[in-house]
């Protein structure tokens, strides 16, 4: 029995695209109201974080705000950061004035937030077990 594992595992390694995945869960916390969508980006990408927009690897979820902890099924193992936006009119955007956020956000590890968002290390994680788990505080600028 244990050969035939072995003999698996070592199968798996030698199949093309075959990698190591892993699920990660993403708990959303301090929502003011349950109004609106949560707008969520999961990126690899240093260069397009927060927004993900010519990230073509980007994983990005829209949920009801009622909906505050998620799961990322399958994803292969390695170093992310989540972005979220409380959009609470549902228009698809995050609205500021004067340049500050009207709406809330977050980010992966809940970094300090000065201007403008952090970068992708003060944000990043490494997914690198079976099962991994991120707790997002939104922050709400006005």
């Amino acid at each position: 029995m244990i050969r035939r594992a072995a003999a698996g595992a070592l199968l798996l390694a030698w199949l093309p695209g075959a990698m190591p995945v892993a699920d990660l869960h993403v708990d959303v916390a301090k929502l003011r109201s349950s109004k609106g969508m949560l707008r969520l980006c999961l990126t690899a990408d240093p260069k397009n974080f927060p927004a993900c927009i010519d990230d073509a690897r980007a994983v990005t979820r829209s949920v009801p705000a009622t909906q505050s902890k998620m799961t990322f099924a399958a994803l292969p193992m390695g170093d992310y950061a989540i972005a979220v936006i409380h959009d609470e009119n549902d228009n698809h955007k995050l609205d500021t004035l004067l340049g500050i956020p009207r709406e809330g956000f977050g980010f992966s590890r809940n970094p300090a937030i000065g201007f403008g968002p952090p970068r992708f290390a003060a944000a990043r994680f490494a997914l690198a077990s079976g099962a991994d788990a991120q707790h997002v505080r939104m922050k709400y600028m006005l």
